[in-house]
């Protein structure tokens, strides 16, 4: 677990973390747009993905993780990004920002493709290494979450929880986020264990996202 109370860093941290900066220290671009199976890229390396509710702050975060401003683009307005979207540097895995769901405006018809759209590309993806769920720190998981971590239950894909803007809340609040997060995945199959903390605007919990993926690329 990333959070108030985590551990001090070892020497394996260390190294993970400097892994991490290396690994996105080079110049990363934007690769293709599809909101169609039938247009996607052929698989390329490892993929990582990122999920989450529509502004939850996945654009921000992706922009944090790979240090450019404008990589992913960024909105108050939900429910922008309609298309998976692939970003990638010249070596190391490929960022899939995938769409945006909960928009509370979204038609029945768009959240039915958005979910056979991803679905169909978490279930036909060999090479997607994890996605990676975000979580706004400040509610924690909603059902809309809920359904999303049955849909990667489902599809048997391996998933991690990420707190988004977690310098929103008081420290007890987020205390209380952890504690629930930890409990509603405890028994879900697909989740990975370890909880990360973040905060696009302050920086924090980015080296650690990086060393994570670093891991798996």
């Amino acid at each position: 677990m990333n959070g108030p109370e985590a551990a001090a860093p070892t020497d394996d941290d260390a190294l993970r973390i400097e892994a991490g900066r290396l690994l996105f220290a080079r110049p990363w671009g934007f690769i293709f747009g599809t909101g169609t199976l039938a247009r996607l890229p052929e698989p390329r390396g490892i993929e990582i993905a990122f999920a989450g509710r529509s502004n939850v702050g996945k654009s921000s975060l992706i922009n944090a993780l790979v240090g450019q401003k404008a990589l992913a683009r960024t909105s108050n307005t939900p429910g922008r990004t309609q298309e998976l979207n692939f970003f990638a540097a010249d070596m190391g895995p490929v960022i899939v920002d995938m769409p945006g769901y909960g928009y509370a405006r979204a038609s029945k018809k768009l959240v039915k493709n958005w979910t056979r759209l991803v679905f169909d590309f978490l279930r036909g993806r060999a090479n997607l290494r994890r996605v990676y769920l975000l979580i706004d720190a400040r509610h924690g998981i909603k059902e809309n979450d809920g359904e999303t971590l049955d849909l990667l239950d489902k599809a048997a894909v391996s998933y991690q929880i990420v707190l988004t803007k977690a310098d929103k809340p008081k420290p007890a609040e987020l205390e209380e986020v952890l504690a629930a997060t930890r409990m509603a995945i405890a028994k879900r199959p697909a989740a990975y264990p370890e909880i990360l903390v973040t905060s696009a605007e302050k920086g924090l919990g980015i080296d650690r996202l990086r060393a994570e993926i670093a891991v798996l690329a």
